[in-house]
């Protein structure tokens, strides 16, 4: 018989209860007197073969363990069970379970007269049934599990110890009583379930589902302090019959266990919760929404009043900082009730938050706690917990947590604090390496538009930039570097100005970003001598995409290069749009390739779009999509330039910044009106010079410039001369009347004339200190034919000034 068949075969008398086991009844011989039916079933032997035959038949003296009854007297015999093996008729050796009872019998009774009766069973039912008669013993008595026993009219009908002390009485007291009179304010705070005791027990005791693993809040009877939690369960009890005769209940008190899964969770939220902007504020508010109601019936949140806007936490110098009340939350305030916004609060000596700012350190007293935030060792502020239930004193646990709460709030209020500076710093920036005012010039009508990605810090990598150079030319420049905030913005402020120093240079847009490109990878080969050895990855502008186009509205010519960027959208005077086959170019600092510059006539009234990635590139939409957008908005050329920006965005960027950030700039060109242009051209032969002078002076009667004859004579006569002398091939002399006087002397040389300081003896070297001197700027540009030396000069005061260039 195995363990689980003999379990079914225990009762509450145990398997050697003389009504059901197998017994032997024994002369004070140990002859064999009586035999039951059990004892045939379990050995093997009827009455006929075993009575008269000795017990060593089927229990032999060789196998007992220790002295047997051999003939001794009864108080010597065995007494209880004790484990044996027992021989069965067919020869097997059987585990068992056996006890003797002495009769009452006289002494030297003959022998056949029953002196004692013997009962065995099989030892793995008897052990079975010990075991359980322990389980029950140790569930009455010893188990920590409160057990108790309801009818099916829900009064309690039986309690082990554990409840009985839990209850705190004697168990005569409470017997019959129902389960809400002993816990009448305490309820269920599992979700889906009745809130009261009997309700979940009936609905047990009707369906005969267990439930399992309840948490029931309540005061316990016998300590009617803070509140405990159990952990209970409920299940139907039947009788041997099947009828139901009501619930049982065990309950087993949680409350430590409870206390410290909900300050882990607490824990978990504040991680989760605060910090989830850089706003300080908001910082603050999150904490107060994390620990009201679960931790403190009220907090509040000082901050120290230079943290607030960003700077260092003030030192001490003997006096308490500053404050500023920045948070506050009650129990029962609705989600979105804040302050009104951040306000002054001062504390008087010898409160708590006075104490504890003094001090650094945590104070608490009945009812209330201030905790430091502290970052780096210097104080950011103090959070003030209130509680108004019992008990009201913080105990060592909610004083680690409370601290824990507040370090991570200090954390992310010190990440938000440097966040700020870096804010301002970032401001900065952008205000200085964007262009704020746009140059006065008339060679084009402009519109722009710059969205960075990182809103908070309001400046990325792309960039745009309107160059005025001579000859009333002016550049146009689109970048992209990649990354966001102010490394990103760094990186393209270098870029940004090394662009514009060599645009000074009037060099061909393919010849400025070759430059560029070595200057980068220089840049990046040895960044250590340049941005400094904790340069991070965004400090290189490695990899970064640029395109430059020069316009000039005289000729009405475009020159543009591209490195690794879009190309430009351009739409003709009739609406004719197309991106130009310009040749891409590496991303500058990959080196390797030449840059080749594309040369395009723009009637006047055109319109060019020069744009970044970020505009048309977005996540769910490809590059050709956004082009395909932006054409359909370009399409309406002739509308205002500011409103097609506006149009721009709105259709590409319907839900503000993407994840790239974004520059347009939109540019109508214009045309210098002829009687603005006056041009000869001169042999190269010594008498040119003389005529020259004649030419520029007749010319500036004309416009009536008389007052800047002396000044133009003289520089005409120098640069001519100087071409004649030191270049070859015909000379061209150029006068355009814009927002200055431009004078300009080409030649076919390829060699810039130097300025220098000439000295007494000398013969010469004076004329183009002398045109340096009388001009307001002076420079060398050249072109595929030759250079051509250009100068600059104001108009008079009284000078109405040039006519505005035809649209």
């Amino acid at each position: 018989m195995n363990a689980g068949n003999a379990a079914e075969q225990v009762g509450s008398r145990g398997p050697l209860d003389v009504t059901r086991a197998a017994t032997a009844v024994l002369d004070a011989r140990d002859l064999v007197v009586g035999w039951s039916p059990a004892a045939r079933r379990l050995l093997g032997y009827s009455p006929e073969e075993i009575i008269g035959r000795p017990l060593t038949t089927f229990l032999p003296a060789a196998e007992a363990a220790g002295p047997m009854w051999s003939g001794g007297p009864p108080e010597t015999s065995l007494s209880g069970s004790e484990p044996r093996t027992a021989r069965h008729r067919d020869g097997r050796l059987l585990p068992v379970a056996v006890t003797v009872c002495p009769l009452s019998v006289a002494a030297g009774a003959p022998a056949g007269v029953p002196a004692r009766i013997l009962v065995a069973a099989h030892l793995d039912a008897q052990q079975v049934w010990e075991s359980q008669q322990a389980m029950l013993e140790g569930l009455a008595t010893q188990s920590p599990v409160g057990l108790g026993i309801y009818d099916q009219d829900l009064r309690l009908t039986w309690a082990n110890s554990a409840f009985v002390k839990e209850i705190g009485l004697p168990l005569r007291e409470f017997l019959g009583t129902r389960a809400e009179e002993l816990y009448p304010d305490g309820g269920f705070v599992t979700e889906g379930y009745p809130r009261t005791l009997d309700a979940v027990m009936g609905r047990v005791l009707e369906s005969g589902e267990p439930v399992l693993d309840l948490h029931f809040v309540g005061q316990q009877p016998s300590d009617p302090g803070p509140d405990h939690v159990w952990s209970c369960s409920y299940y139907r009890l039947h009788d041997p019959g099947g009828q139901v005769i009501g619930v049982c209940e065990d309950a087993f008190d949680i409350t430590a266990r409870y206390q410290a899964q909900q300050r882990l969770n607490l824990l978990v939220a504040a991680g989760t919760r605060i910090g989830t902007t850089l706003d300080m504020a908001v910082t603050a508010r999150e904490m107060t929404e994390v620990a009201v109601p679960d931790f403190a019936a009220a907090v509040a949140v000082d901050l120290v009043q230079s943290v607030l806007a960003g700077e260092e936490p003030e030192a001490g110098n003997g006096r308490l900082p500053r404050l500023v009340r920045v948070a506050t939350r009650s129990a029962g305030d609705p989600p979105d009730a804040v302050p009104d916004g951040p306000y002054r609060i001062e504390y008087p000596p010898g409160s708590l938050p006075y104490r504890s700012l003094s001090s650094g350190g945590t104070v608490r007293a009945e009812g209330s706690m201030v905790v430091p935030l502290r970052a780096g060792g210097a104080a950011l502020g103090l959070v003030t917990f209130v509680r108004r239930r019992q008990p009201a004193f913080f105990d060592k646990d909610e004083i680690a947590l409370a601290d824990e709460l507040v370090t991570r709030t200090a954390v992310c209020l010190d990440n938000a604090r440097r966040f700020t500076r870096e804010h301002s710093a970032a401001l900065t920036l952008q205000r200085n390496l964007l262009p704020q005012h746009l140059p006065e010039q008339s060679a084009v009508d402009l519109a722009y538009r710059y969205l960075p990605s990182d809103q908070r810090a309001g400046v990325g990598g792309d960039w745009f930039d309107v160059i005025t150079l001579s000859g009333t030319r002016v550049g146009l420049v689109v970048g992209d570097v990649a990354g966001h905030g102010l490394q990103a913005a760094a990186t393209m402020g270098r870029l940004r100005t090394t662009v514009r120093a060599l645009a000074q240079l009037d060099l061909s847009p393919d010849e400025l970003l070759s430059r560029l490109d070595d200057l980068v990878g220089q840049t990046a080969g040895g960044r250590a001598d340049t941005v400094g050895a904790d340069a991070g990855p965004d400090d290189v502008a490695t990899g970064a995409t640029c395109l430059y186009a020069v316009y000039d509205p005289v000729s009405r010519h475009c020159t543009m290069a591209r490195a690794g960027h879009l190309p430009p959208a351009v739409v003709d005077a009739g609406g004719g749009l197309c991106f130009p086959e310009l040749p891409a170019g590496p991303p500058l600092g990959l080196g390797g390739l030449p840059y080749e510059s594309l040369e395009l006539e723009l009637p006047v009234g055109s319109l060019l779009a020069l744009f970044t990635n970020g505009l048309v590139e977005a996540r769910g939409r490809d590059v050709d999509e956004g082009l395909e957008i932006l054409s359909g908005v370009l399409g309406e050329h002739r509308r205002p330039l500011e409103e097609l920006c506006d149009r721009a965005l709105d259709a590409l960027l319907p839900g503000g910044p993407g994840d790239d950030d974004s520059a347009l700039l939109l540019v109508r060109t214009r045309e210098l009106d002829t009687r603005q242009v006056a041009a000869w051209e001169l042999p190269a032969e010594p008498a040119a010079a003389g005529t020259a002078r004649e030419l520029a002076t007749g010319q500036l009667r004309e416009w009536g410039l008389e007052e800047l004859s002396y000044a133009t004579e003289l520089t005409v006569s120098e640069l001519v001369t100087n071409a004649v002398r030191h270049a070859s091939g015909p000379l061209h002399l150029r006068l355009l009347r814009d927002l200055t006087l431009l004078t300009e002397v080409s030649d076919t040389g390829h060699t810039s004339p130097h300025l220098r300081y000439a000295a007494t003896d000398d013969e010469g070297g004076r004329g183009l200190f002398i045109v340096a001197q009388l001009m307001q700027r002076w420079g060398t540009r050249y072109t595929p034919y030759g250079k051509t030396i250009w100068t600059e000069q104001a108009f008079p005061p009284r000078y109405p000034g040039a006519p505005r260039p035809v649209d």
